[in-house]
């Protein structure tokens, strides 16, 4: 069953969730792939209904900076790829608002990973918790880093680049932001939202399985 789509009049309270993050090989969604995919679930008031999340086998076998994200081609030898991780990936977005630290580049890499999997994924309702702690310092004055934003809240962030570890904080740091923020609704953030309010359609079948393989 399709859940209901979320709206931008619905108050923040009732909404529901799901704060993704991603680990990738690069910076162009067109050029690199996710290696490592998390979606924390939670409420309004950020209470966590469930997580999930998946090293995913890298595309020609690149993981690209290691520095940075750890992910090695060992660890990711026996990882599924992404194609397999879409119908529980849809399922978990399907009736919510998708939320990143910078969702811009998260919802890129989501959507572009989607369609090389042969899924049209909606033009879903996006808050980015980057900007919403940018607009929440109109002087410029403070860093806007993830690691820098928990520390400020009383966040912990726990092994920083990795998927879960960043979504998890990334959560918790979701109702502090929406409660300095005082807005009642989504449509009350302006630019920090984006897209609509469309449902996710079901995912259907890949019929050419060929056609796709060879894409991804």
């Amino acid at each position: 069953m399709v859940a209901s789509a979320p709206t931008l009049a619905l108050p923040i309270a009732d909404q529901r969730y799901s704060v993704v993050d991603v680990e990738t090989s690069g910076l162009s969604a067109r050029r690199h792939r996710i290696l490592q995919i998390a979606v924390v679930t939670v409420d309004g008031a950020g209470e966590p209904f469930d997580h999930w999340s998946s090293d995913v086998r890298p595309h020609l076998w690149r993981v690209g900076p290691r520095q940075v994200h750890g992910l090695t081609i060992r660890r990711l030898r026996r990882a599924p790829p992404l194609h397999t991780l879409v119908p529980e990936l849809v399922r978990r977005l399907d009736g919510t608002v998708v939320v990143a630290h910078n969702v811009g580049f998260d919802w890129a890499f989501v959507a572009r990973g989607l369609r090389r999997a042969g899924y049209e994924p909606p033009d879903a309702l996006r808050l980015c918790t980057l900007n919403l702690s940018r607009s929440l310092d109109p002087e410029f004055a403070r860093s806007h880093r993830l690691a820098d934003v928990c520390e400020r809240h009383g966040v912990e962030l726990r092994n920083a680049h990795d998927a879960l570890a960043d979504a998890l904080a990334t959560a918790a740091l979701l109702p502090r932001l929406l409660g300095e923020s005082t807005a009642q609704s989504l449509d009350e953030l302006g630019p920090v939202v984006r897209g609509s309010s469309k449902a996710w359609p079901a995912v259907a079948e890949r019929r050419r399985r060929w056609s796709v393989r060879r894409r991804r």
